[in-house]
């Protein structure tokens, strides 16, 4: 039988603090060689069985073997240096030291399709598998070479294909792009940034999500948000075409954001992750708060096409209130549905 309302995740879950620093984003590993290959695998294990405890659905790596959510596929590909860095500001919110592209990009051998086989060996539930969408790898990167954003982001497109369908064999079920910069670049997004992720997903059996979300916890980031007054409109420019695109699903920020709820009427008839958990505080959702998104989605979302989420990923914040959000997730859907079946 399927299940209604399946719960998820949006992406990283928080790494065990022997294999890195905890609630710290690009925290270095503090295993080495054979060990670190190890401690990868231990705590993908330890992560499954965590939202397997919480009662989520559809499960993930919680992106236990990379370090960041961009550049770990990035570290992958012929054409970065990594040694020669820039300074750029990222999604026009904040300066970060970045490699630079210095010759045509390309891809010699997977990132994470063998880390994909082994989550797959681990469970028979559905696996979900994020990979940064093209967008987003262009705005974490100095061009030195393509010298055009456009140009850039549908290299990646063609990259990000390739790993995708080595995925879908390896045996994921749903493929993840994450376009946080759909939420800051709105007439590039339209313009060609949802045609290179149409080119992403070419050729895919799998179902296919663009997640995007007003960033992870960092102060940088919730900062941005208390610029954003009281209505958090950027969904509305990026929306109508979305909802003609050829995605399956959306992936969105809605609890305690200032999103209105109605711009879900924008996608209807998608399929919609909708975030009913908040990753930017360490404060646990009671089941009626998850449970009081999710009724407001569904005025909006038919039933059968919502997906409980959390906002973004968790890897800010400790084990601890991670496990305790995610249990919240899990109580709370369960409150609606029990509604949905009475």
């Amino acid at each position: 039988m399927k299940t209604l309302l399946p719960t998820s995740t949006a992406g990283s879950l928080p790494k065990p603090s022997w294999l890195a620093e905890p609630e710290t984003l690009w925290s270095p590993w503090k295993l080495q060689g054979e060990a670190l290959i190890d401690g990868k695998q231990d705590a993908l294990r330890v992560s499954l069985h965590e939202q397997q405890q919480a009662g989520i659905d559809i499960v993930s790596d919680g992106e236990q073997t990379r370090q960041h959510f961009v550049t770990t596929f990035i570290e992958h590909l012929d054409g970065v240096d990594f040694e020669k860095r820039k300074t750029v500001k990222i999604r026009d919110r904040y300066d970060a030291s970045v490699p630079t592209v210095v010759g045509p990009v390309s891809r010699q051998k997977p990132a994470f399709v063998d880390d994909a086989k082994f989550l797959r060996q681990q469970t028979k539930q559905p696996i979900k598998w994020a990979l940064p969408g093209p967008m987003t790898m262009i705005d974490t990167l100095y061009d030195d070479h393509y010298k055009s954003r456009e140009k850039l982001a549908w290299e990646f497109a063609k990259i990000l294909n390739q790993e995708a369908k080595e995925l879908e064999a390896a045996g994921v079920d749903i493929i993840q792009f994450d376009e946080p910069a759909f939420n800051v670049f709105f007439d590039e997004v339209n313009a060609w940034g949802i045609a290179c992720l149409e080119r992403a997903i070419e050729g895919l059996k799998c179902e296919t999500v663009v997640h995007i979300c007003y960033g992870y916890g960092i102060k940088a980031n919730t900062d941005w948000k208390k610029t954003l007054g009281s209505e958090w409109r950027q969904y509305e420019a990026v929306f109508p075409k979305l909802q003609q695109s050829n995605i399956d699903i959306i992936s969105l920020e809605c609890h305690n954001a200032h999103v209105p709820i109605e711009l879900l009427e924008l996608i209807r008839g998608k399929k919609v992750m909708v975030g009913a958990i908040d990753v930017a505080t360490d404060k646990i959702e009671t089941p009626e708060e998850v449970a009081d998104t999710l009724r407001k989605a569904l005025e909006f979302v038919d039933a059968d096409k919502l997906y409980p989420c959390t906002n973004c990923g968790m890897a800010p914040l400790s084990r601890r209130v991670a496990s305790a959000k995610l249990e919240a997730l899990r109580a709370g859907t369960e409150i609606i549905r029990r509604e949905l079946l009475a």
